[in-house]
Protein backbone atom coordinates (compact mmCIF):
# COMPACT_ATOMS: atom_id res chain seq x y z
CA UNK A 1 0.00 0.00 0.00
CA UNK A 2 1.17 3.20 -0.63
CA UNK A 3 1.51 6.21 1.90
CA UNK A 4 0.30 9.28 0.63
CA UNK A 5 2.47 12.67 1.81
CA UNK A 6 2.14 15.82 1.26
CA UNK A 7 4.69 18.39 0.22
CA UNK A 8 4.96 21.77 1.74
CA UNK A 9 4.93 23.23 -1.59
CA UNK A 10 1.16 22.82 -1.57
CA UNK A 11 0.23 24.70 1.75
CA UNK A 12 -0.34 28.48 1.19
CA UNK A 13 2.02 30.85 3.11
CA UNK A 14 0.92 32.23 6.22
CA UNK A 15 1.25 35.99 5.00
CA UNK A 16 -0.88 34.56 1.78
CA UNK A 17 -3.69 33.15 3.57
CA UNK A 18 -4.32 36.53 5.87
CA UNK A 19 -4.13 38.58 2.89
CA UNK A 20 -6.52 36.23 0.97
CA UNK A 21 -8.99 37.07 3.95
CA UNK A 22 -8.79 40.22 4.13
CA UNK A 23 -9.85 40.66 0.69
CA UNK A 24 -12.34 38.45 0.61
CA UNK A 25 -13.63 40.51 4.06
CA UNK A 26 -13.17 43.79 2.26
CA UNK A 27 -15.29 42.75 -1.27
CA UNK A 28 -17.94 41.24 0.97
CA UNK A 29 -18.85 44.71 2.81
CA UNK A 30 -17.93 46.39 -0.08
CA UNK A 31 -21.17 44.60 -2.12
CA UNK A 32 -23.50 44.95 1.13
CA UNK A 33 -22.92 48.40 1.23
CA UNK A 34 -23.16 49.21 -2.12
CA UNK A 35 -26.47 47.60 -2.81
CA UNK A 36 -28.32 49.57 -0.06
CA UNK A 37 -28.98 52.66 0.29
CA UNK A 38 -29.26 54.65 3.92
CA UNK A 39 -32.15 56.20 4.81
CA UNK A 40 -32.96 58.39 7.74
CA UNK A 41 -35.73 61.49 8.91
CA UNK A 42 -35.13 65.25 9.11
CA UNK A 43 -37.02 68.56 9.26
CA UNK A 44 -37.20 70.63 6.61
CA UNK A 45 -38.76 74.65 6.98
CA UNK A 46 -41.84 75.33 5.48
CA UNK A 47 -41.51 78.40 3.54
CA UNK A 48 -44.90 78.78 2.02
CA UNK A 49 -48.56 76.83 1.85
CA UNK A 50 -51.47 77.44 -0.89
CA UNK A 51 -54.92 75.62 -0.66
CA UNK A 52 -56.04 73.77 -3.21
CA UNK A 53 -59.75 74.78 -4.10
CA UNK A 54 -62.61 73.41 -6.22
CA UNK A 55 -65.31 75.19 -6.18
CA UNK A 56 -69.03 73.31 -6.49
CA UNK A 57 -71.97 73.94 -8.03
CA UNK A 58 -75.15 72.58 -6.10
CA UNK A 59 -78.88 72.67 -7.35
CA UNK A 60 -81.03 72.86 -4.44
CA UNK A 61 -84.72 72.32 -5.12
CA UNK A 62 -87.67 74.82 -3.60
CA UNK A 63 -90.82 74.24 -3.96
CA UNK A 64 -93.10 77.28 -4.51
CA UNK A 65 -96.96 77.41 -4.11
CA UNK A 66 -99.57 79.67 -5.03
CA UNK A 67 -103.42 79.48 -4.99
CA UNK A 68 -105.13 80.37 -8.32
CA UNK A 69 -108.72 80.45 -9.32
CA UNK A 70 -109.53 77.59 -11.54
CA UNK A 71 -112.87 77.85 -13.57
CA UNK A 72 -114.78 74.83 -14.59
CA UNK A 73 -117.53 74.57 -17.06
CA UNK A 74 -120.13 71.99 -16.10
CA UNK A 75 -122.07 70.46 -19.39
CA UNK A 76 -125.41 69.09 -19.26
CA UNK A 77 -125.53 65.22 -20.02
CA UNK A 78 -125.62 64.78 -23.67
CA UNK A 79 -128.53 63.03 -24.28
CA UNK A 80 -128.28 63.72 -28.30
CA UNK A 81 -131.80 62.77 -29.48
CA UNK A 82 -132.78 63.05 -33.12
CA UNK A 83 -136.58 63.31 -32.42
CA UNK A 84 -137.03 66.96 -33.10
CA UNK A 85 -135.00 66.29 -36.78
CA UNK A 86 -137.65 62.90 -37.55
CA UNK A 87 -140.57 65.28 -36.14
CA UNK A 88 -139.49 68.33 -38.05
CA UNK A 89 -139.35 65.68 -41.23
CA UNK A 90 -142.88 63.99 -40.83
CA UNK A 91 -144.66 67.58 -40.37
CA UNK A 92 -142.91 68.92 -43.10
CA UNK A 93 -143.22 65.99 -45.05
CA UNK A 94 -147.51 66.09 -44.41
CA UNK A 95 -147.31 70.20 -45.09
CA UNK A 96 -145.72 69.33 -48.18
CA UNK A 97 -148.00 66.72 -48.91
CA UNK A 98 -150.96 68.93 -48.74
CA UNK A 99 -149.86 71.87 -50.11
CA UNK A 100 -149.46 69.88 -53.68
CA UNK A 101 -152.11 69.80 -56.07
CA UNK A 102 -151.33 67.05 -58.07
CA UNK A 103 -149.77 63.99 -57.74
CA UNK A 104 -146.08 64.66 -59.25
CA UNK A 105 -146.32 67.65 -57.27
CA UNK A 106 -147.34 66.35 -53.80
CA UNK A 107 -144.33 63.86 -54.48
CA UNK A 108 -142.22 66.82 -54.43
CA UNK A 109 -143.79 69.01 -52.44
CA UNK A 110 -143.44 65.80 -49.73
CA UNK A 111 -140.08 65.75 -49.94
CA UNK A 112 -139.33 69.26 -50.04
CA UNK A 113 -141.59 69.26 -47.17
CA UNK A 114 -139.35 66.66 -44.77
CA UNK A 115 -136.01 67.92 -46.15
CA UNK A 116 -137.19 71.72 -44.43
CA UNK A 117 -139.00 69.78 -41.41
CA UNK A 118 -136.03 68.37 -40.76
CA UNK A 119 -133.77 70.96 -40.39
CA UNK A 120 -136.23 73.52 -38.76
CA UNK A 121 -136.63 70.93 -36.19
CA UNK A 122 -132.73 69.72 -35.76
CA UNK A 123 -132.17 74.28 -35.06
CA UNK A 124 -134.74 73.89 -32.51
CA UNK A 125 -133.06 71.24 -31.20
CA UNK A 126 -129.80 72.53 -31.49
CA UNK A 127 -130.66 76.34 -30.03
CA UNK A 128 -132.53 74.20 -27.17
CA UNK A 129 -129.15 72.49 -26.18
CA UNK A 130 -127.33 75.61 -26.15
CA UNK A 131 -129.23 77.66 -23.93
CA UNK A 132 -128.38 74.93 -21.50
CA UNK A 133 -125.23 74.45 -22.67
CA UNK A 134 -123.00 75.45 -19.74
CA UNK A 135 -122.72 76.25 -16.13
CA UNK A 136 -119.31 77.98 -14.88
CA UNK A 137 -118.69 77.95 -11.44
CA UNK A 138 -114.73 78.80 -9.73
CA UNK A 139 -112.62 76.94 -7.58
CA UNK A 140 -109.51 77.61 -5.63
CA UNK A 141 -107.00 75.40 -5.93
CA UNK A 142 -103.58 75.12 -5.35
CA UNK A 143 -100.44 75.20 -7.75
CA UNK A 144 -96.64 74.66 -7.02
CA UNK A 145 -93.79 74.37 -9.07
CA UNK A 146 -90.14 73.22 -8.10
CA UNK A 147 -87.36 75.80 -9.20
CA UNK A 148 -84.21 75.05 -8.69
CA UNK A 149 -81.53 77.55 -6.64
CA UNK A 150 -77.86 77.31 -7.20
CA UNK A 151 -75.66 77.73 -4.47
CA UNK A 152 -71.65 77.99 -5.00
CA UNK A 153 -69.30 76.26 -2.48
CA UNK A 154 -65.73 76.17 -1.81
CA UNK A 155 -63.98 72.73 -0.77
CA UNK A 156 -60.47 72.81 0.12
CA UNK A 157 -58.99 69.83 -1.49
CA UNK A 158 -54.90 69.58 -0.10
CA UNK A 159 -52.29 72.01 0.02
CA UNK A 160 -49.13 72.98 -2.15
CA UNK A 161 -46.09 72.93 -0.43
CA UNK A 162 -43.03 74.96 -0.47
CA UNK A 163 -40.21 73.61 1.93
CA UNK A 164 -36.57 74.51 2.37
CA UNK A 165 -33.66 71.81 3.10
CA UNK A 166 -30.45 72.14 3.11
CA UNK A 167 -30.84 75.28 1.38
CA UNK A 168 -32.60 74.06 -1.25
CA UNK A 169 -36.36 74.37 -2.28
CA UNK A 170 -38.57 71.70 -2.76
CA UNK A 171 -42.29 71.85 -3.27
CA UNK A 172 -45.01 68.84 -2.67
CA UNK A 173 -48.94 68.17 -2.05
CA UNK A 174 -50.34 67.42 0.90
CA UNK A 175 -53.73 66.45 2.59
CA UNK A 176 -53.44 68.38 5.83
CA UNK A 177 -52.13 71.92 6.42
CA UNK A 178 -48.84 71.80 7.57
CA UNK A 179 -47.16 73.73 10.46
CA UNK A 180 -44.02 75.59 10.24
CA UNK A 181 -41.53 72.49 9.86
CA UNK A 182 -42.50 68.92 7.60
CA UNK A 183 -41.18 65.78 8.11
CA UNK A 184 -38.74 64.82 5.09
CA UNK A 185 -37.07 61.35 4.78
CA UNK A 186 -33.17 61.61 3.39
CA UNK A 187 -31.87 59.09 1.34
CA UNK A 188 -28.08 58.78 0.84
CA UNK A 189 -26.58 56.45 -1.39
CA UNK A 190 -23.23 55.98 -2.75
CA UNK A 191 -21.99 57.87 -6.03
Amino acid sequence: MKQLTYSRNYLPQPTVLVAFIIVAMLFSSLSYAGGRSHRSIDFARVVKVEPIIKTIEKRIPEEECWTEQVRYDDYPKSERSHTSTILGGIIGGAIGNAVGHRSKNKKIGTAVGAILGASVGSDIASNERRRYKTRSHYRDEQRCETRHRISYEEKVLGYHVWYRYKGERYKTRMDQKPGKKIKVRVRVEPF
